[in-house]
């Protein structure tokens, strides 16, 4: 077990890196949106391409920083029976849910998304906007993102698992396991 939560502590580190590069464009993103209406209303210059690497980075933004929310045990819950369970249900419950829902739809989404990905990186696709940007890149980052997710999903369970199994404390708050 103790080789599995190196692992999880591994993918932690990766996920973290991810989770900077998410914040990184966000002030990327802002800084080109405040710098696109600078332009628009003092200059009265503008481009689709503005516009575009906007919705594009908010892609690497949702997709890149979703395995550090999951890290963070920040994602949004719907919550109806689950805060009133003790801290074993809810690592049962934990468990289940990542083997029965999460990891499927993962795989789901990686199966669907590698081919159209690569698909459009080998044909070159670009926005069909005027002045538009490559597309392939951005749609590139749908299956890093997933994988990413799946991998922070393999670290969740493994600490789920230790836990369970007694190896590493929880927090009985159920704000973060404890290692």
């Amino acid at each position: 077990m103790q080789g599995l939560l190196a692992l999880a502590s591994g993918i932690d580190r990766l996920t973290r890196f991810f989770g900077i590069v998410a914040a990184l464009l966000v002030a990327i993103s802002c800084s080109i949106s405040a710098l696109n209406a600078l332009s628009r209303y003092t200059l009265d210059l503008s481009s689709n391409a503005f516009l575009e690497i906007q919705w594009q980075m908010f892609a690497g933004i949702f997709l890149l920083g979703s395995a550090h929310v999951l890290k963070l045990n920040e994602h949004v819950r719907v919550d109806l029976f689950y805060g009133a369970m003790s801290a074993r249900g809810k690592l049962w419950v934990d468990v289940f849910g990542f083997v029965c829902f999460f990891f499927p739809v993962c795989i789901l989404m990686l199966d669907m998304s590698v081919p159209w990905a690569l698909t459009s990186m080998r044909e070159g696709e670009i926005s069909a906007n005027a002045g538009g940007l490559p597309v392939w890149p951005v749609k590139l980052i749908l299956p890093l993102g997933f994988a990413l997710l799946t991998l922070q999903g393999v670290a969740e369970l493994i600490r789920r698992v230790a836990a369970l199994r007694g190896v590493i404390e929880f927090d009985p708050t159920y704000e973060k396991p404890v290692q």
